[in-house]
């Protein structure tokens, strides 16, 4: 009673977890928008002080002391950045100054695109814009009789008039648009200075806010978030200022002027996922077009954008970020988005550190796993489940490519313990549940042994890829005496694992048959008459253990001195929770895949072949 009040009681426990995690996630959307004042300059800080955190270390063995290197490398690092910034805005007045210059050349462009369009579209659009004038009068003179003659007098025009400017008035002009600018930037310097200097007591700070009884989880996730953070974000700001340097000084070459303008704007926007990079080759693209009399300096701006980004982001960033970084494309795209509608700009920018800061708060927190399901890379289905949804939505050719690609990279007979008897088993448990029609069983079933026949006709030689021959278990072929004899339990489902077990045995070099569903007489007698060594009976959970208990006391019956092998294949308990749920009263040993079974055989069959074979047909 107990347990079943216990059982009862779970699913609105669970629905009461998962609308209390709907509602926390709803308040920290709206206090990361309202916070975002302080939010902000704090994940900037935190940012800044990843990335200035070797140099305060390698300051720290020069023997300085903490607050010293600290102060150093912050000054030193800030005077770049100011140093930067003034040249840049130098530049922007500079452009803004020279815009006039660059009218007319616009002008004889656009005229020269206009007269290279001599067709029908220009005489069309001549027409509509006749007609547009013409409707226009027409209507005005309707008006104008309709409203009678005017008086020549006229009204007076009023002109609104400001109060002059006094010097305070000019200050707060030129310091208002950067006001919030200058405060973000003087918050996120204290902050990250305190970062940087109390880091310990940082840390130790998280962790006794997490509980001392998530100790050492709380430590796998700070020790794996700022390692990666920490070279991410070095590796990122790197190569994004490699971008925008060698971006700069190919504008510089190309003879488009504010080149380092362009550059650090190129190093800045490709902070952000995909179309960054995009906008920032964008203003120099106009600017060429704008300068230039012919389209020389655009194609050649163009070329250069499409061959930096091209290699930095197939070559340089893969073998520097490995693998992965841990972040899905589409959710690096949506990041973004969401980001920037929190926080603006600086949320583009920081989407993708924040987004790897939610993926480990996902791996760690239980509650928020679903964050790394929606934002990570890794597979979502793993190859059994995905290869048994493609067979449930009849989708057989994409389920050959899953084993393709399987096999590519693994053994067929990994192929068959890993994916296809899982599989089966998924599709078994669902067909006793009633989960399943008449029509997906068939074909489950029908594509399956496609599969296995598939494997079955290529030969050891033949190469499978092209390049690699197919990797098979104990492909190394023997002459063995050893009959090997394999019976399926229950239904259709053991009798095509059956079959790959037999598939395998015979790539070995031994003498192996499956017998069909209920065929145990027949079996019998050619155990008599073929003198066979192993009897493997294939049985698939959840149900066919059962079926095997009396088929293996029937081999047993009349003295028998065969080995049987019961496979208890991709039994949820593993090897010993199936030795425990049979015993080993009737069977000699028990097998829970197609490869322990080749182990078995391999390891009893000298002895099994030197015992001959008695008892009673």
């Amino acid at each position: 009673m107990e347990n079943a009040s216990s059982a009862s009681g779970s699913p609105p426990a669970n629905l009461l977890s998962k609308l209390l995690t709907l509602v926390g996630i709803v308040v920290v959307i709206a206090g990361l928008y309202l916070g975002r004042h302080v939010l902000i300059p704090l994940a900037l800080a935190i940012v800044l002080a990843f990335l200035l955190q070797p140099a305060v270390r390698l300051a720290e063995r020069a023997r300085l002391g903490r607050v010293p290197a600290v102060l150093i490398v912050f000054a030193l690092s800030f005077a770049l950045l100011g140093g930067l910034g003034w040249l840049v805005t130098k530049q922007v007045s500079e452009i803004m100054e020279q815009l006039s210059s660059y009218q007319a050349n616009v002008h004889n462009k656009i005229d020269a695109l206009r007269r290279s369009k001599t067709g029908g579209l220009n005489k069309a659009t001549a027409a509509v814009n006749d007609l547009s004038r013409e409707l226009s009068a027409a209507s005005q003179g309707a008006a104008s009789k309709k409203t009678g003659p005017t008086s020549g007098a006229r009204p007076i025009p009023v002109q609104p008039t400001t109060p002059p400017k006094d010097v305070s008035d000019y200050l707060r002009d030129m310091i208002g648009p950067l006001a919030s600018v200058l405060e973000i930037a003087a918050i996120t310097a204290v902050f990250t200075l305190f970062i940087l200097i109390k880091r310990e007591d940082v840390r130790n700070r998280v962790i006794r806010l997490a509980g001392i009884r998530q100790l050492n989880l709380t430590t796998q996730a700070l020790d794996e978030g700022a390692t990666r953070l920490s070279k991410f974000l070095l590796l990122q700001f790197c190569l994004n200022a490699l971008f925008g340097l060698f971006f700069g000084l190919g504008v510089y070459l190309i003879g488009v002027p504010h080149a380092l303008l362009w550059g650090v704007l190129a190093c800045i926007l490709r902070f952000v996922p995909y179309v960054g990079t995009t906008f920032a080759a964008s203003f120099p693209l106009v600017l060429a077009f704008a300068i230039d009399p012919g389209w020389k300096g655009v194609l050649l701006v163009f070329a250069l954008f499409l061959f930096l980004e091209l290699t930095l982001a197939n070559l340089i960033e893969p073998w520097l970020y490995g693998s992965h970084l841990g972040v899905s494309s589409l959710a690096m795209l949506v990041a973004a988005v969401f980001w920037g509608m929190l926080w603006g700009p600086v949320g583009v920018v920081l989407s993708t550190s924040l987004t790897v800061c939610l993926i480990l708060m996902g791996r760690y927190v239980p509650q928020l796993d679903f964050l790394e399901v929606l934002l990570g890379d890794e597979p979502v289905l793993s190859p059994q489940a995905h290869f048994y949804q493609r067979l449930l939505a009849f989708d057989e050719n994409e389920a050959h490519a899953i084993a393709e690609k399987f096999v590519q990279e693994n053994s067929v007979e990994d192929f068959y313990d890993s994916v296809l008897i899982p599989a089966l088993s998924l599709a078994e448990q669902d067909r006793h549940t009633n989960g399943l029609d008449e029509s997906r069983v068939t074909f489950i079933q029908e594509s399956t042994r496609e599969i296995i026949d598939e494997f079955d006709q290529r030969p050891i030689e033949t190469e499978q890829t092209g390049s690699e021959p197919p990797k098979w278990a104990g492909h190394r072929r023997r002459t063995s005496s050893v009959r090997i004899f394999c019976l399926p339990s229950r239904d259709e489902a053991d009798e095509i694992v059956g079959n790959m077990l037999v598939q395998l045995l015979r790539r070995s070099g031994y003498d192996a048959q499956v017998f069909p569903i209920g065929a145990v007489s027949a079996m019998l007698e050619g155990i008599e008459k073929h003198e066979a060594h192993f009897v493997c009976l294939s049985a698939l959970p959840p149900f066919a253990a059962g079926q095997a208990l009396p088929l293996c006391r029937r081999l047993r019956q009349g003295g028998r001195s065969i080995r049987i092998i019961l496979g208890l294949w991709a039994y949820p308990g593993g090897l010993p929770g199936a030795q425990q749920r049979v015993g080993s009263n009737c069977t000699d040993s028990i097998a829970i895949s197609l490869k322990q079974v080749l182990s078995l055989v391999e390891r009893h069959q000298d002895r099994a072949a030197t015992v001959p074979v008695t008892g009673a047909g």
